[in-house]
């Protein structure tokens, strides 16, 4: 009879845990989706921008309630470009949390898919090591659209950070400054199966999960070398 409420308990306890790793690889497998259809649009983020990024963060279906009771109100990956100096192939994701700040009012209630480019390694050393302030800790500006669109304005070659949103169809670049993004430790380790650093994970310490397959081809697919 014991033993019985061993099992019970062994499995009252393990479902809740596959809930939220399931969850996990969901919100990992949207991050691929989101992408996805973002760059297949016409008005994109402008190739010469994304052949620069380090790193590509994706943070789908971001609303605006949870902002207004303070908790995270985004959740997304990132991936980063492997090697010592961000210049290798793309590596395995890490989960990513976005909270605080004055989005939360610019998304007006709305369903909001946001993409970060990381243009510089001192801006990816620094999302992979702590929490950052965007715009204090890290310079942040709204990028621009469009394969064509002229980058190299003052503002976007300063910019550790680029962000873009998409909401009601409208894709544009939006200030993010103000919030704080972070790794989100319970959720890779969750996906890892492990406690892994946000480090660790990008210097290839974990084998890429599954449910990144749709944000690695499409990471690959668009801008597959450093330039």
């Amino acid at each position: 009879m014991k033993n019985a409420w061993i099992v019970l308990l062994a499995m009252a306890l393990a479902v809740p845990a596959m809930a939220k790793q399931n969850a996990v690889n969901q919100r990992l497998e949207n991050s691929g989706t989101v992408l996805t259809e973002i760059l297949n649009i016409p008005e994109d983020i402008p190739q010469s921008l994304l052949d620069s990024a380090r790193c590509v963060i994706v943070l789908p279906s971001v609303i605006k309630g949870a902002f207004i009771f303070g908790a995270s109100y985004g959740r997304g990956a990132m991936s980063c470009r492997s090697g010592k100096n961000f210049d290798g192939p793309w590596g395995s994701p890490v989960m990513m949390v976005l909270e605080g700040g004055s989005v939360g009012f610019q998304i007006g209630g709305q369903a909001t898919d946001f993409v970060l480019l990381v243009m510089n390694n001192r801006g990816a050393q620094s999302l992979l090591h702590s929490k950052v302030k965007l715009g204090a800790d890290a310079s942040v500006a709204g990028g621009p659209v469009g394969r064509n669109a002229e980058a190299a304005t003052d503002a976007y070659m300063r910019a550790e950070i680029l962000t873009y949103s998409r909401a009601r169809g409208v894709f544009a670049g939006v200030s993010l400054a103000g919030s704080y993004l972070a790794p989100d430790r319970e959720a890779n380790h969750q996906l890892y199966g492990r406690d892994l650093s946000a480090t660790e994970i990008a210097a290839g310490r974990a084998s890429i999960p599954r449910s990144a397959a749709i944000m690695m081809r499409v990471l690959n697919q668009h801008s597959p070398r450093l330039k």
